[in-house]
């Protein structure tokens, strides 16, 4: 056992004492080969939704039409491949394509088959969205941040919502103080693993392969936590029900793979899950460097992982909660990674604790997108995997309150309770969550004026503010989203003291229970 997972297991209240029987640390080797998607025409016009009740049901309440889209893919087709020697992988509805590993010779043969569209390369770098953890970590911070005691005292802890969790695996999860009121009232309803279908329910929770095999329950945790020795509230949702895949394979450096990615959104889709975290997102690193994304292409509908987001937001009604990423501090790229472009998902970037502003490692919205990413941040140290989980509790709250809500209507209200609503940027989106705002925002009452704006001239402006912060975080911006550089401000006897810089156009000042946006002229 490492170094890593003992802290883990430290983290989420459960130890392994002499019981070698229940913990199988397996061997895993991975031949490395080249895999595509292979896009196709059409679907059989005669094939039936491969949908659920439950999943048919909730696409009428939300007046969203079953399509295409939600037809398997042809078996004639399938055949066809089959035939040329070729094994399918996964087989995605959505996009209607299949993945699959092929040959320089195979592949020539496909691309000259008539009902195949176009073939394109799958991107092996699936990154997992955290870093090390420490040996005492405390998580109460964010709670308290996002306000989680006005959420208990209205009753909302994610009840009768189903939640899915896309990730590299669970590795203990029945076994964390933290998680066993879920597992004891079997709120984990359904798991699949994507890398190895041959896995049980029992082997996945079980079997160690790698060291990414435990992130998962990080996540988890992280949304439904709650460790009653301990008396810590790691989650929000501690009782929402879940639905778990793994998709990522972990033993290449934490990289997965996309395909596996989109067959578990279809399947979560094809069960009724209305909300599904990953704490997974793709930046760069193909194994054949022609393949690599540039930022640039971090656009929201390059990368065929987001073009499947964005399907399941505006066609299935799932509202996906996204990593931001954990690149804010590599020059070569700093930017979101996708499918965290994708508009309507909700990408999550992490704050600092004392001052809400941009923690380091937490990726940025490019400038070239025309919509705000990340849409809201919360704290973590510990990366971005950490923070989404926070926000995907939040939203299984919301959801509760009003099951009515479809999933834009909850990001609406996720984002308007944001500290810095409607003053967002580029850095941390919205701010940060809170839950009494949202609460207000389900029962449709007139929030307390927090935002306001006011004009300036020159290069300083003394700012009069009334606050019990000794420093505050102040925002510098070319326009009304993008930061040229966040900045901590020390208060002086009730003033703040602003200078503008170079090429700044607005600068939003944080007080966190108040935002004053200056527009200077």
């Amino acid at each position: 056992m490492t170094l890593r997972l003992s802290v883990l297991f430290c983290l989420l209240g459960f130890f392994v004492k002499g019981q070698p029987n229940q913990i199988r640390i397996s061997q895993v080797s991975h031949q490395q080969s080249l895999k595509y998607w292979v896009l196709l025409h059409d679907k059989d016009p005669k094939a039936l939704p491969a949908l659920s009740s439950t999943s048919i049901n909730q696409r009428k309440a939300q007046n969203l039409l079953i399509d295409d889209t939600d037809k398997p893919v042809s078996t004639n087709y399938l055949d066809q491949l089959k035939q040329a020697g070729v094994q399918p992988i996964c087989q995605s509805r959505w996009l209607n394509a299949v993945s699959a590993r092929l040959t320089t010779q195979q592949y020539a043969q496909v691309s000259k088959m008539p009902f195949v569209k176009a073939i394109q390369a799958i991107d092996p770098a699936i990154v997992i969205m955290s870093i090390g953890l420490p040996a005492n970590p405390q998580l109460a911070p964010v709670m308290s941040q996002v306000e989680a005691p006005d959420f208990a005292r209205a009753g909302l802890t994610g009840r009768f919502v189903n939640i899915g969790v896309i990730d590299a695996g669970f590795f203990g999860a029945d076994s964390a103080n933290a998680l066993k009121h879920v597992f004891a009232r079997k709120g984990v309803k359904q798991v699949r693993d994507y890398v190895n279908e041959k896995k049980t329910h029992n082997d996945l929770l079980h079997t160690l392969e790698t060291n990414a095999d435990f992130h998962g329950t990080e996540v988890l945790a992280a949304i439904a936590g709650n460790d009653p020795i301990e008396n810590i509230q790691f989650g929000l949702a501690t009782d929402a029900t879940f639905y778990l895949a793994r998709s990522d394979q972990g033993n290449r450096e934490y990289r997965g793979e996309e395909d596996n990615w989109v067959a578990a959104m279809e399947w979560m889709d094809s069960l009724g899950v209305r909300l599904i975290n990953t704490s997974l997102g793709y930046a760069k690193g193909m194994s054949n460097p022609k393949d690599n994304y540039e930022p640039g292409q971090m656009d929201g509908h390059t990368s065929l992982i987001s073009q499947a987001a964005q399907i399941a937001a505006d066609k299935k009604g799932i509202l996906i909660i996204v990593s931001a990423g954990n690149e804010g501090e590599d020059r070569s790229w700093r930017i979101i990674s996708t499918p965290a472009d994708a508009q309507g998902v909700l990408a999550i970037g992490a704050t600092n604790a004392r001052l809400w502003n941009r923690i380091g490692y937490s990726s940025i919205g490019p400038e070239s997108l025309p919509y705000l990413k990340p849409n809201v941040s919360c704290f973590s140290l510990y990366g971005t995997s950490l923070s989404a989980p926070v926000i995907t509790g939040f939203a299984a709250c919301v959801m509760q309150a009003n099951p009515k809500l479809t999933n834009k209507e909850v990001m609406a209200i996720i984002e308007k309770s944001a500290h810095l609503y409607p003053y967002g940027n580029n850095y941390i989106g919205y701010g940060v969550p809170q839950a009494s705002r949202a609460i207000a925002l389900l029962h449709n009452q007139a929030l307390p004026e927090m935002a306001r704006s006011m004009k300036a001239t020159g290069k300083t402006m003394i700012l009069p503010v009334t606050t019990n912060e000794l420093i505050v975080s102040v925002f510098h911006k070319k326009d009304a989203t993008h930061v040229l550089q966040q900045e901590a401000v020390k208060i002086n006897n009730g003033k703040l003291i602003l200078r503008r810089s170079t090429d700044e156009k607005q600068t939003t000042v944080d007080l966190k229970k108040e935002v004053i946006e200056i527009i200077w002229d």
